[in-house]
C-alpha cells in the first residue's frame, strides 16, 4: 500500500516537473507534511509543501517560468516563501531553515538550515514526514521522528519537547487539538499536559488566528471531541469563557438540571451529519449560551432557564465581536436562529394554530429550514422514546409549516404597511408609537383579524390610533 501510494505520487505530472527541475538545478528537493501525512491516511489532497535545500523562492520563480500559461505565482519575501498555482494544484515552496523565538511572539527569526534543522522546527511528527524528489532517493520516505507508528496508534505528538513546541509558538496548541478531532487522533500525555501548563500562553495569538483554528475544529466529523480537548486543558475558558459557564449540574429538592456545556457539545456532533454550514454549527454552539445568567429554580416545578433564546441573541454580537468572527449577515443569521431555536419545538408541545405557524415561517424567512434542522439536533434525551416523540411532532409541525407556506403564499412575506405609511397618515413623531403601530399591524395581519391589503389594514391602525389618541393628519 505505501509503495503504491508513493509511486502514484510520483507520476502525478506537476510532481514530476519539481523532481526533473531538481535534478536540473541539482537542488535537494522533499514533498513534507500534511501532503505526505494523508498518502497514509488515505485523504485526497491537492496541497503540496514543498522543501527546498537552498532558496526556495527563486526555485519557484524558475518553475513557475517553466510552467508556461495558467500559472499564478505569489511571493512572500519577508517569509522566504512562495506559492505556486497550477491546475488545481496549489504548490507552497519554503527553503529548508532553523528558527528561534522571541518570549513575547509567535514570529520566528528565520535563518538558512538544513533538512535537519527543518525536521525539528515542524509542529508534529505525522507532519514531519518527507518524500525524496531527487534522483538517487527518489520517493524514499524520511520519518525522522516516528510519524509513521504515531498514525498508526492515532497520536499526536510534538518532534521536540512539546513545552518548547508550544512555548514557542502557542498555537500549535489549537492545532494539535484540531488535528486530534479532524483525525479521530488522541494527543499524547506529555502534548496534553504541556497544553495545559501553557494555555496561558495563547493570550499573545492574534484573535483572528485562533479563530481560524476554532472554526476548523468546528467543521470536523465530531467537533464535540475538541471542545473536550480545549476545556480539560483550561483553553476553552481563555478563549471563549460564556461556553465553560455552561458547565455544571445544580440540584436543589432532589431537582437537577441537563449539564449545558455537555449538551451544547451533544447538539453539536448531532448536527454536524446534516450541514456543512459553519455558521449553523455556531448555531448549535451559542444556542443556549444565555442560560446560566437567566438559570431560576421554581418552586413546584424546577429549573427554568424563561428568555435565555432572547438573551443568547443578543449576546451573538458581542461574542462575535471578541472572536474576530464577522459582523454581517452571518452574525445575523446566528441571532435569528438562537432567538427562534425553541418556537418549532414548542409548536410540538401545544394545538400547532395556522397563526403560530404564520408567526415561525415569517420571523425565521429563509432561515426556516436550518432553524429545523436545529431544533431536531436540539433534542438530546437519553429517553428513545421522548425523542422519538418529539421528532414525530417536529415532523407534523414540518407539514403544517409545508401547507401554510402553500395555502398563505408566505415565503419572502412582508406586511403590506410600512413605517412610511404610518409616517404619512398619522401626526406622529416618536419611534416608538411607530413602532408599536407597525407591529400591531404585522400581528393582526399574522393572526388572521385582517387580510394583509392595504385598506383593511389601514382602517385597523385608525381604529388603534384612536385608541392611543394619535391624530390622522388633513388629507
Amino acid at each position: 500500500m505505501q509503495s503504491l501510494a508513493i509511486e502514484d505520487v510520483l507520476r502525478i505530472p506537476i510532481v514530476r516537473k519539481v523532481a526533473d527541475l531538481a535534478e536540473k538545478l541539482n537542488i535537494e528537493v522533499y514533498i513534507v507534511g500534511g501532503f505526505v501525512r494523508d498518502i497514509f491516511l488515505e485523504r485526497e489532497s491537492k496541497d503540496l509543501d514543498i522543501v527546498v535545500l537552498g532558496k526556495g523562492i527563486e526555485f519557484a520563480q524558475t518553475l513557475s517560468n517553466n510552467l508556461g500559461e495558467g500559472v499564478r505565482t505569489a511571493y512572500f519575501k519577508n517569509f522566504g516563501t512562495a506559492q505556486v498555482k497550477y491546475e488545481d494544484w496549489i504548490l507552497e515552496f519554503v527553503g529548508a531553515r532553523k528558527e528561534s523565538y522571541n518570549r513575547d511572539s509567535r514570529n520566528p527569526v528565520v535563518e538558512d538550515g538544513t533538512l535537519d534543522d527543518d525536521q525539528k522546527r515542524r509542529d508534529f511528527t505525522i507532519n514531519a514526514m518527507y518524500i525524496s524528489l531527487n534522483k538517487d532517493t527518489l520517493g524514499e520516505v524520511i520519518d525522522p521522528f516516528g510519524g509513521m507508528e504515531h498514525m498508526k496508534q492515532k497520536l499526536i505528538q510534538t518532534p521536540l519537547d512539546p513545552k518548547v513546541t508550544f512555548d514557542d509558538d502557542p498555537l500549535r496548541m489549537l492545532r494539535a487539538i484540531r488535528f486530534a478531532a479532524r483525525f479521530g487522533f488522541r494527543l499524547s500525555d506529555e502534548v496534553m499536559q504541556a497544553i495545559t501548563d501553557y494555555s496561558d500562553r495563547i493570550k499573545i495569538i492574534s484573535a483572528e488566528r485562533i479563530i481560524e483554528e476554532i472554526n476548523g475544529m468546528i467543521m470536523a466529523d465530531k467537533p464535540s471531541l475538541a471542545f473536550k480537548l480545549m476545556e480539560m486543558t483550561g483553553l476553552l475558558k481563555i478563549i471563549f469563557p460564556e461556553l465553560v459557564r455552561l458547565k455544571g449540574v445544580e440540584v436543589r429538592n432532589g431537582q437537577g438540571h441537563k449539564d449545558n456545556f455537555y449538551h451544547t457539545l451533544q447538539v453539536l456532533d448531532n448536527i454536524c451529519p446534516n450541514t456543512d454550514n459553519l455558521w449553523l454549527r455556531w448555531s448549535a454552539i451559542m444556542h443556549d449560551i444565555a442560560k446560566p445568567p437567566t438559570k431560576r429554580f421554581e418552586e413546584g416545578h424546577g429549573w427554568t432557564f424563561h428568555g435565555h433564546e432572547d438573551l443568547g441573541s443578543r449576546w451573538v454580537k458581542k461574542i462575535f465581536r471578541r472572536l474576530r468572527l464577522p459582523l454581517d449577515e452571518k452574525m445575523k443569521y446566528v441571532e435569528t436562529l438562537v432567538r427562534l431555536h425553541l418556537r418549532p419545538i414548542a409548536l410540538t408541545k401545544e394545538t400547532v394554530t395556522d397563526s403560530a405557524v404564520r408567526r415561525l415561517i415569517v420571523d425565521a424567512g429563509d432561515y426556516l429550514d436550518d432553524l429545523l434542522i436545529l431544533c431536531r439536533a436540539d433534542i438530546t434525551s437519553k429517553n428513545e422514546v421522548k425523542v422519538k416523540r418529539f421528532l414525530a411532532n417536529l415532523d407534523t409541525v414540518a407539514d403544517k409549516v409545508a401547507d401554510v407556506i402553500e395555502r398563505d403564499n408566505l415565503r419572502n412575506w412582508q406586511p403590506v404597511v410600512n413605517g412610511t405609511h404610518i409616517m404619512e397618515r398619522y401626526q406622529i413623531k416618536n419611534p416608538r408609537e411607530i413602532g408599536m403601530l407597525k407591529d400591531a399591524a404585522r400581528s393582526a395581519i399574522l393572526d388572521g383579524e385582517v387580510p394583509n391589503v392595504l385598506d383593511p389594514v389601514l382602517l385597523f391602525l385608525d381604529k388603534l390610533a384612536a385608541d392611543k389618541n394619535i391624530k390622522r393628519k388633513i388629507d
